[in-house]
C-alpha cells in the first residue's frame, strides 16, 4: 500500500502487480461517517489491485491524515463532493466511484454533474437523506443513536458500539479494537446536508451506469431505504444476507467484492 496526498488528501492506493490482465478503467473508494480510507485498505484494495485494478482510497477532508482534522465541523457534503473531484482530476483515467454510506451520498452529488463509467452505492445514505434512518434508530436502538451522537461530537463510546453499527457477523476482539482505534468524529455541517439541507437530485444522475447494494441485518441503512435508493435510480438493488452496514469489513467481504467485480467484468471495466 502506497500513502500520498492529493491536493491535501491522504490518498491510499494499492496498483495491479502485472501478473493478471490490467484494466484502464481505475477504481476510488469514498468512506463514510466516522472513518477514513483505512477501511478500504483492511480488504478492498489488495484484492481488486489482484483482479488488475488501480485502486484508491480517499480521506475526506477532516478524516484520516487528510487536512482539517481540527476544522472538522467546517466541512459539508459540497467540500467532500471537491475532494472527489480533486483525486479525480489526478487521476490517469475516469474512474468508478465505489462509496459506502456517508461516501455512498457523496458519489451521488457527485454525480448529479459529471458522468463516470459506473458507480457502486454500497449502505448508502438515500438520497432522501437521513431523516427515516434516524427516527428508525430512535425506535429500535435508542442506545446505539444516542452513542453515535456522542462519537459526532468527539466524546468516547465503547467498542462494543462500533460491533453493533457495523457488524452482524463475528469480528475478532482484536480487528474491533483496531477499527474502534481509527473511529473518528464526524461533521455536524455534512450530517445535517445529508439529513436535510443538501439532498441529492437522482433527476440529474444520468448516464452512469449504477450498482446498489445493502445488508440484511444494517441498523443504519437497512434494506428498504437502500431499496428505495435503488428504485430512485431506476435499478434493483442487491441485498448480502446475514451481512451488517460494513460490508468491506464483514467476514463475508469477498461476496461482496466477488459482486462488484462481476459487475464490472460485464460492463466491460
Amino acid at each position: 500500500m502506497n500513502r500520498s496526498r492529493f491536493d491535501g488528501l491522504e490518498v491510499l492506493t494499492k496498483v495491479p502487480d502485472g501478473k493478471n490482465l490490467v484494466h484502464e478503467t481505475p477504481l476510488l473508494f469514498i468512506h463514510g461517517a466516522y472513518t477514513a480510507a483505512w477501511c478500504w485498505d483492511e480488504h478492498f484494495l489488495s484484492w481488486f489491485a489482484a483482479q488488475g485494478y488501480f485502486c484508491y482510497a480517499a480521506s475526506l477532508s477532516g478524516h484520516g491524515a487528510s487536512h482539517g482534522r481540527k476544522q472538522l465541523d467546517s466541512f459539508g457534503i459540497r467540500d467532500y463532493v471537491d475532494d472527489v473531484a480533486a483525486v479525480i482530476a489526478a487521476l490517469p483515467a475516469p474512474p468508478v466511484l465505489i462509496g459506502h454510506s456517508m461516501g455512498g451520498f457523496v458519489v451521488q452529488k457527485y454525480l448529479e454533474q459529471r458522468q463516470l463509467p459506473g458507480a457502486v452505492l454500497m449502505c448508502a445514505v438515500p438520497p432522501q437523506g437521513l431523516m427515516s434512518s434516524a427516527f428508525g434508530l430512535m425506535f429500535q436502538k435508542p442506545g446505539l443513536l444516542n452513542d453515535l451522537n456522542s462519537l459526532m461530537d468527539g466524546g468516547s463510546v465503547a467498542p462494543e458500539t462500533l460491533r453493533e453499527a457495523l457488524f452482524a457477523q463475528p469480528v475478532s476482539a482484536a480487528d474491533l479494537q483496531r477499527y474502534f482505534h481509527h473511529a473518528q468524529a464526524e461533521s455536524h455541517r455534512a450530517i445535517w446536508d445529508m439529513t436535510l439541507f443538501n439532498l441529492p437530485h437522482p433527476a440529474r444522475v444520468r448516464n452512469t451506469p449504477l450498482l446498489v447494494l445493502g445488508a440484511e441485518l444494517d441498523h443504519l441503512i437497512p434494506p428498504s431505504l437502500v431499496e428505495m435508493t435503488a428504485r430512485s435510480y431506476g435499478v434493483e438493488a442487491e441485498i448480502f444476507p446475514g451481512m451488517g452496514h460494513g460490508l468491506m469489513l464483514e467476514r463475508d467481504w469477498r461476496n461482496v467484492a466477488g459482486r462488484i467485480h462481476a459487475w464490472l467484468v460485464e460492463r466491460g471495466l
